[in-house]
């Protein structure tokens, strides 16, 4: 009977530590995964519709289609959205070294080209890209992954349960990085930044438009939560969540 009883002890003892490791590896696993860079196929630079009829097609979608979006859809919004369109080796001289320099001029206007803008991409439904928040790089034209699993919910409920979230397949969510522009611009940084998320705003509308999907600005939510959703380093600040989808009607 001791012997038996020891024997358990020490079985006991095994199993646990192996529980223990194969968490361990999991965990590890789990943080190789995020990090992970996917590189986007390569943006289209002449459409079939002209910037008239974007314009004139415009409109902000509220309800969308559980239809997924393609890679090639998301690639070309997050170019529009703020793709570099002429490299640049050099910085300005108000650049803070801390940040990394992406390379070149952008799609939308930036006060000193200091570029305070950062883009992610809450992906629920996306053809080949599996559920997850990614963040988008400019300077390669990619994404690389901030966290695992569909936290499109969790968006929503930062934003007053606002519909047009919880029904669209991805949602991009603009952030700004102040201190950036404060650099050169001091107090009125915080008003160009503004002026920069409006120009980020509308190419995506009148790129959206000219794919057949739609989208609306979003900015009323609770700042610390979504925040605390993306894992947002302190120094950025969301300014926006934008639904991206086919739209109902």
């Amino acid at each position: 009977m001791r012997q038996t009883a020891a024997s358990m002890i020490i079985l006991t003892f095994v199993l646990a530590i192996s529980l223990h490791s194969q968490q361990i590896i999991s965990n590890d696993q789990n943080e190789i995964s995020n990090g992970e860079t996917i590189n986007l196929p390569s943006p289209q630079f002449d459409g079939n519709i002209s910037l008239e009829k974007a314009l004139n097609t415009r409109r902000s979608a509220r309800s969308f289609l559980s239809e997924s979006l393609t890679l090639q859809q998301i690639s070309q919004i997050l170019w529009a959205a703020q793709g570099i369109t002429k490299k640049k080796d050099t910085p300005s001289k108000y650049w803070l070294k801390k940040y990394e320099y992406q390379g070149g001029y952008r799609t939308a206007p930036s006060a000193g080209a200091l570029f305070p803008i950062e883009l992610y991409v809450v992906v629920g439904s996306v053809q080949n890209l599996s559920p997850a928040i990614y963040k988008y790089i400019p300077k390669n034209h990619s994404l690389k992954k901030v966290m695992d699993g569909n936290k499109t919910l969790d968006v929503y409920e930062t934003a007053l349960k606002q519909d047009a979230i919880k029904e669209a397949p991805v949602l991009l969510i603009i952030s700004s990085v102040f201190e950036r522009t404060e650099a050169k611009y001091e107090k009125r940084a915080e008003r160009y930044v503004y002026i920069e998320v409006g120009a980020v705003c509308e190419n995506v509308y009148l790129q959206c438009s000219t794919l057949g999907m739609g989208t609306v600005i979003i900015g009323a939510f609770n700042d610390d939560s979504l925040k605390v959703v993306l894992q947002l380093p302190k120094e950025e600040n969301p300014m926006g969540i934008m639904p991206i989808g086919k739209p109902k009607n």
